[in-house]
C-alpha cells in the first residue's frame, strides 16, 4: 500500500514563498496522478493543483494559477509544491494524494491515498 508523507510546512510572510514535498514511504508514484488539496480551520477540503505521473497534463485551482507550481520527480519517489507570492488566505493544512493514471482531476474522489497533512501558515 502506497504511504505518504508530506513535509516543508511553516509559517511564511505574505508575499513569500515555501516549498512543500511529498514522499513516497511505501509503492513507487510513477504512474499516478498526483494532487494538492488544502482545508483551512472550519472550511470543506479545496483542491490546489495536480499533476499526471509523465509531468504533462498540470491543472490548478484559480486562486493559485501563477503562483504556485507542481512538479515531481519519479527517480526520487517525490512530488512537489513551489508556492510563491503567498497570500493569508492560503493558510490551511495541505495534503497530498495519489490515484490510478488518469487525466488530472480536481475531485477528491479520484485519489485512493492521502498523507496527513502538513501545516502552512501565512501571516501579514
Amino acid at each position: 500500500q502506497v504511504q505518504l508523507r508530506e513535509s516543508g510546512g511553516g509559517l511564511a510572510q505574505a508575499g513569500g514563498s515555501l516549498r512543500l514535498s511529498c514522499a513516497a514511504s511505501r509503492g513507487t508514484l510513477s504512474t499516478a496522478i498526483m494532487g494538492w488539496f488544502r482545508q483551512a480551520p472550519g472550511k470543506e477540503r479545496e483542491f490546489v493543483a495536480a499533476i499526471r505521473g509523465s509531468g504533462g497534463s498540470t491543472y490548478y485551482a484559480d486562486s493559485v494559477k501563477g503562483r504556485f507550481t507542481i512538479s515531481r520527480n519519479n527517480a526520487e519517489n517525490t512530488v512537489n509544491l513551489q508556492m510563491s507570492s503567498l497570500k493569508a488566505e492560503d493558510t490551511a493544512v495541505y495534503y497530498c494524494a495519489a490515484g490510478p493514471p488518469r487525466t488530472t482531476s480536481s475531485l477528491p474522489s479520484s485519489y485512493d491515498y492521502w498523507g496527513q497533512g502538513t501545516q502552512v501558515t501565512v501571516s501579514s
